[in-house]
């Protein structure tokens, strides 16, 4: 196949993917002088049908205003590819001396205002390597068909909403939208990028003297293997294709019953997707610390190991190198494996228990001890409570010892009364030293994880945890990371640098790259290997 029919056919494609616009709607031009005539045109008509409206309301007007105004942004959108492509060919008089001139070639390309079908050259390589398009390369334009910035609208909705919802809220704001089903493979394209965006992000301006770092972990439902069979088998022929009601009912019918639940068995085959937080403190005169200072968020579905060391490479990328004597805390739930991976990266950061997450424990451990609901309960947290945040956690160990002492040798319930005690008493005992809250708050740091708490729900529950999806991590990791990405308020940022980075690969190969790709990339391995 040649370089020129490969292109065609791609571009047909595209234009195939901005079905939510009618072809009727798309508007051409060959030469800037076209263009202007229209334009000229279009707004003498729009000042003709402005000056016969006696009797309409101005909600009328404003609805039938916007389309006309889209057109004329159509028309400039025109011009400027006219004026662009005719200052390349004045430009470049020996252009044909490597190169065969195929004459001007049309392409359908979607813009804010819309679809437009403009014509640029296509340079045929008399060496037989194919051709190339100078004006799109030059332009830093994709071979998806549509803008950088509708593509970046797209994937920025599609991290806060479903990808049907993208749709509607696009038509709703553009008066057209991309296909629903080029959503994925957008949001995967730009997923791509967003490993190397962290890796080169520069470190953020005016920093505090205290790192802090907070890391929890979150489980997103998954796709298990037999759905995802089915999800991806032969469907089989709707009899109904007009009928919801019997689509339902024929949906049903195909559906296997499900086996009842036991207690305790989970349903959604939740996967874990570990999230950072990390901001500075700035030292105030008075000795406390004042902040959040460049708040950042990460998060991916890779191994917890992975998490801790983008952290390790962030924090030394923010000035807190291993070994400078600056001060560093990370506050955790406790999770065995992130304690082990910040002894190994982190061996000289204070490691911090998320006192809230003690206090639970607490809470588990008083229900083998009194009654639910008694005020003895109460009264026993309470000065657990106070010795928690005085730093006498040992004493708290001791007092638990003592009940499980009282505790009879057998009995209804004994065994599970005593399992949750010393469950909370091995909790305690593993990480006292992690638990001198009386000492961290006299420098006024951190003792819970609020932050990262709030990041869990914002990053992940709200978008991921919805009931009836089931996720694929590889597919979901993009989206996740997309969505770090708008939080930490880099948008702008991270499209330009997809953008510059995309069109300097095409000058470099004289290939118009695509974007959109329906393979995920695999889980980020930074830190594991």
């Amino acid at each position: 196949m040649s370089k020129q029919t490969e292109n065609d056919i791609i571009e047909a494609k595209s234009s195939e993917d901005m079905s939510e616009q009618p072809e009727d709607d798309i508007i051409e031009a060959k030469s800037s002088e076209e263009a202007i005539t229209k334009i000229n045109e279009e707004i003498v008509n729009i000042i003709a049908w402005i000056s016969s409206l006696q009797t309409i309301n101005f909600h009328e007007f404003e609805q039938n205003l916007i389309p006309r105004i889209l057109i004329i942004g159509k028309l400039f959108v025109l011009l400027f590819l006219c004026m662009r492509e005719e200052h390349y060919i004045e430009t470049h008089p020996n252009v044909e001396v490597e190169h065969k001139n195929q004459g001007p070639k049309s392409r359908i390309f979607a813009c804010f205002c819309g679809k437009i079908r403009y014509w640029r050259s296509y340079l045929y390589n008399l060496t037989g390597n194919g051709g190339h398009y100078p004006l799109d390369i030059e332009l830093g334009l994709t071979q998806d068909g549509f803008s950088m910035l509708v593509q970046s609208y797209a994937i920025r909705l599609a991290t806060k909403v479903s990808y049907a919802q993208t749709v509607v809220l696009l038509t709703m704001f553009l008066r057209w939208s991309p296909a629903q089903r080029t959503n994925d493979p957008t949001v995967l394209g730009f997923g791509k990028h967003t490993n190397d965006w962290f890796e080169f992000q520069p470190a953020p301006e005016d920093d505090g003297e205290v790192l802090i770092i907070q890391i929890d972990s979150k489980a997103i439902p998954t796709a298990t293997d037999e759905e995802l069979k089915k999800r991806r088998g032969k469907r089989k022929a709707n009899p109904h294709p007009g009928s919801g009601r019997h689509r339902s009912r024929a949906a049903r019918k195909n559906r296997h019953k499900k086996k009842r639940r036991k207690k305790g068995d989970k349903s959604k085959n939740g996967k874990m997707a570990t999230v950072v937080v990390m901001y500075t403190l700035k030292l105030c005169c008075d000795g406390t610390l004042e902040g959040y200072i460049n708040k950042r968020v990460y998060a991916s579905y890779a191994a917890k190991r992975h998490a801790v060391a983008i952290a390790r490479r962030e924090a030394s990328k923010r000035g807190f190198m291993e070994g400078d004597n600056k001060l560093v805390q990370i506050v955790t739930d406790g999770d065995n494996d992130l304690a082990r991976y910040i002894e190994e990266l982190f061996p000289s950061a204070i490691h911090t228990i998320d006192v809230f997450h003690v206090m639970e424990y607490l809470w588990f451990a008083v229900g083998s001890i009194f009654k639910e609901g008694s005020d003895e309960l109460t009264e026993w947290v309470e000065t657990q409570k106070e010795a928690l945040y005085d730093g006498r956690i040992s004493e708290i160990i001791v007092e638990i010892d003592r009940h499980i002492a009282l505790l009879p040798k057998t009995g209804p319930g004994v065994k599970g009364r005593r399992e949750r005690l010393e469950k909370v008493r091995k909790y305690l005992d593993k990480r006292i030293e992690k638990m001198n809250y009386k000492h961290l708050l006299e420098p006024d740091l951190e003792i819970s994880s609020g932050m990262v708490e709030g990041a869990v729900k914002n990053v992940i529950a709200k978008r991921f945890d919805d009931g009836g999806k089931r996720w694929v991590k590889e597919r979901a990791e993009a989206l996740l990371q997309l969505r770090c990405i708008e939080i930490n308020g880099d948008w702008d940022a991270f499209i330009s640098f997809v953008h510059d980075r995309t069109k300097k690969q095409a000058q470099q190969s004289l290939k118009i790259p695509m974007l959109r790709t329906k393979e995920p990339a695999d889980l980020p391995t930074y830190g594991l290997v």
